[in-house]
């Protein structure tokens, strides 16, 4: 048993090109115990296949010293607050979907919400069908919301554009709340204010839960930067952006048949 897991870690270990100065280190010294034990070869071509081995390993070792250093400066640096950013802002949410298909409780705020509605809405279905609640706040296209998102993205004149967007989210929205078995599984809320940031929290309440933060930038033709915070690993924070959502929702205007829900989307 003992044998197998070596040679799973081997393997594992060749396919990935770590420790090869150990395995090859390890394998010269095998040689040369054979080769001296047969004679096959003198004392002064062991002696110098000793040499190269041995500064094989000092070769090794000098490597894995860098490495242990690189990491120690790189922990010290992120305890003094001068980690790269490029370390925890991204410009997409990695393998959005792939969660989303994974999660129960979904719940998203955003502005328009226009694109993430549109790459999500098929699995929003199929999570909604298999039971999963949906919770979902945008601006409110009806009030003064649209005027400030535009002077927010420094388009003060194209309140219009926000507006037919949201118009698209909506009708994504509706045609969620009336899809079969949606009854009582969809909540879409309305807000008279733009929120600081986007946010998507997927199973929020369970240990494995996780908060996707959209950073909204003021018309950036670059997109917006995005972390994620994770409970077992940012404990505070995750609980620090699920209050956000809280907050957001307890002030969002439920949808109701004024805003064309056949029914009013929430419970």
């Amino acid at each position: 048993m003992g044998s197998m897991r070596f040679l799973r870690r081997l393997r594992a270990d060749l396919s990935a090109g770590q420790n090869l100065e150990i395995y090859t280190t390890a394998l010269l010294s095998l040689v040369l115990a054979v080769l001296g034990v047969l004679g096959t070869v003198g004392g002064e071509v062991l002696a110098a296949a000793t040499l190269a081995t041995l500064a094989l390993l000092a070769g090794g070792t000098l490597g894995s010293r860098r490495q242990v250093a690189e990491l120690i400066a790189e922990v010290r640096a992120r305890g003094r607050g001068e980690a790269a950013v490029d370390d925890f802002l991204g410009r997409g949410r990695v393998r959005l979907p792939e969660q989303v298909r994974e999660a129960q409780d979904i719940r998203i705020v955003g502005v328009t919400l226009s694109r993430t509605l549109r790459d999500l809405v098929d699995e929003l279905q199929r999570r909604v069908a298999a039971g999963a609640v949906v919770k979902v706040a945008l601006i409110d296209p009806a009030g003064s919301a649209p005027e400030e998102a535009a002077r927010r993205s420094t388009i003060p004149d194209r309140a219009g554009m926000y507006r037919n967007r949201l118009l698209a989210s909506v009708d994504l929205l509706r045609e969620l709340a009336e899809a079969p078995g949606a009854r009582g599984r969809v909540e879409v809320r309305f807000l008279d204010f733009v929120p600081a940031f986007g946010l998507v929290l997927l199973d929020p309440e369970g240990p494995e839960g996780r908060i996707h933060v959209d950073i909204y930038s003021h018309g950036s033709a670059s997109g917006d930067a995005v972390f994620t915070v994770l409970p077992r690993r940012d404990g505070e924070w995750f609980q620090h952006f699920r209050r956000e959502f809280d907050s957001v929702w307890e002030h969002g205007r439920p949808a109701a048949g004024t805003d064309g829900f056949a029914v009013a989307a929430r419970v």
